[in-house]
C-alpha cells in the first residue's frame, strides 16, 4: 500500500526501498510520549540544578575568605598603634643601654659591644673578667672588625678569644667555632719553645695596622678585649 502511495507521488522504487528499510528499522522504536519529553526535561534540569549550586557553594567560599581577611585586617588595624608605640619604647630602652655602656668605656661596631680591660692577666684570668662582664673574649671574622680593634685599640697588645690548646696549629675561637679570616703578623704562629697557645692583637713589633696578631703563652699578663653580642 505505501508503495502505491509513493507511486502515485513520483518516487521512484529505489526511493521506496530506502523509505521501507528506514521504516524498518524504526519500527520498533518505543513512541515519543509525553513521559519520555518530560525525562529527558528532568535530565537537563538536573545538570543545570547541580550546576546551580557549586556556583552557590564557589560564592559562599568566596564570602567566607573574604570575611576572615576582613576580620584579621581590622584586627591588624586596631593592633598597629599599640605595636608602634611598643616598638618606640623597646628603641628608648635600646638608646638608654647603648648610653649607659659608652659611659662605661664600652665601644659600639656594627651590632656588638667591645671593651678593653684595665688589668693584665693570663688568658683565662682575662676571659672569666669578661664573662662577668656578661661578655667573652672577641671574636674577629673581618677586615672591617680588625680594623675596629686596630683603630680604637692600637698599641696595646690584647687577648682575644682564640687559641689551640686542643690541637697544636689548629685555632679555634671560644665560641667554638674555626678560624676562616687570619690577621697574623709575619712570622706568626710561630709556637715559640712550644709554648704559645694563645694569642693577642696588636703585637707591639708589627708594623702593620691589620696584621698584628701573634701567638704567647697563656700565663702571659695582658689585658683583653671583651665582645658582648646584644644583636645576634
Amino acid at each position: 500500500m505505501i508503495r502505491n502511495i509513493y507511486a502515485k507521488c513520483g518516487i521512484s522504487a529505489d526511493s521506496t526501498s530506502a523509505v521501507a528499510k528506514y521504516e524498518d528499522i524504526h519500527a520498533n522504536d518505543p513512541p515519543r510520549t509525553r513521559v519520555t519529553i518530560s525525562n529527558e526535561g528532568n535530565k537537563k534540569s538536573g545538570v543545570y540544578r547541580l550546576a546551580a549550586v557549586c556556583v552557590l557553594l564557589l560564592f559562599v567560599f568566596l564570602l567566607i575568605a573574604i570575611t576572615v581577611l576582613w576580620v584579621k585586617y581590622n584586627t591588624l588595624t586596631k593592633e598597629r598603634p599599640q605595636l608602634q608605640l611598643e616598638r618606640d619604647q623597646y628603641q628608648q630602652e635600646l638608646s638608654k643601654l647603648h648610653s649607659a655602656l659608652l659611659n662605661l668605656g664600652w665601644r659600639y661596631f656594627n651590632r656588638r659591644f667591645y671593651y678593653i680591660s684595665t688589668v693584665k692577666k693570663s688568658w683565662g684570668g682575662t676571659r672569666q673578667d669578661c664573662i662577668k662582664r656578661g661578655a667573652d673574649l672577641v671574636t674577629i671574622n673581618s677586615t672591617e672588625e680588625q680594623e675596629f680593634m686596630s683603630k680604637n685599640f692600637a698599641g696595646t697588645e690584647a687577648w682575644i678569644g682564640l687559641l689551640d690548646t686542643e690541637t697544636e696549629g689548629t685555632f679555634k675561637w671560644v665560641d667554638g667555632s674555626p678560624l676562616t679570616t687570619e690577621f697574623w703578623w709575619n712570622g706568626e704562629p710561630n709556637d715559640y719553645e712550644q709554648s704559645e697557645d694563645c694569642v693577642i692583637t696588636g703585637y707591639t713589633r708589627a708594623k702593620s695596622n691589620i696584621l698584628t696578631w701573634a701567638d704567647y703563652p697563656c700565663n702571659h699578663p695582658a689585658v683583653g678585649i671583651c665582645e658582648m653580642k646584644i644583636f645576634n
